[in-house]
């Protein structure tokens, strides 16, 4: 599968569907979380490491939060907004610096974890096209 990355539209909601459910069917829960968690590994070592919390614990921390969301906007369970509420990941995000470069390097370790995972490619294709439109509502940053 090739995974693209659309140019990324700065201060815009662009519109963006969410993924197929049977994404999570195929992987569950488990092997979701482990995709999540193989993803942060990889930002850890990128240069945008310093988004991310110094302290295992909250590296950790942030991997289950960012699994509870995926595995809920993907029709799972609403860990996310039992544990922490309405998602409004723009908020949420707001006190960090996020760049087109950032969200670039972010995708691209995402594009490393879904190569490796053994599912038809129209599933990988489902989630990629999620995380790629709304990573652009995460940019806040042009510097």
């Amino acid at each position: 599968m090739q995974f693209n990355i659309t140019p990324a539209v700065i201060n815009q909601q662009v519109p963006v569907n969410l993924p197929s459910p049977k994404f999570l069917e195929h992987l569950g829960e488990e092997r979701m979380r482990k995709m999540v968690s193989d993803h942060y590994d990889l930002l850890r070592q990128s240069n945008i490491s310093g988004l991310f919390p110094p302290t295992d614990e909250g590296f950790e921390m942030a991997k289950k939060h960012s699994a509870d969301f995926f595995i809920q906007i993907c029709g799972g369970p609403s860990y996310f907004n039992q544990s922490r509420g309405a998602p409004m990941m723009r908020a949420r995000h707001g006190s960090f610096k996020i760049t087109v470069e950032a969200r670039r390097i972010w995708l691209e370790s995402y594009i490393m974890v879904l190569s490796q995972l053994d599912m038809p490619d129209e599933l990988k294709e489902s989630f990629w096209n999620y995380i790629d439109i709304f990573s652009m509502w995460m940019i806040n940053s042009t510097d």
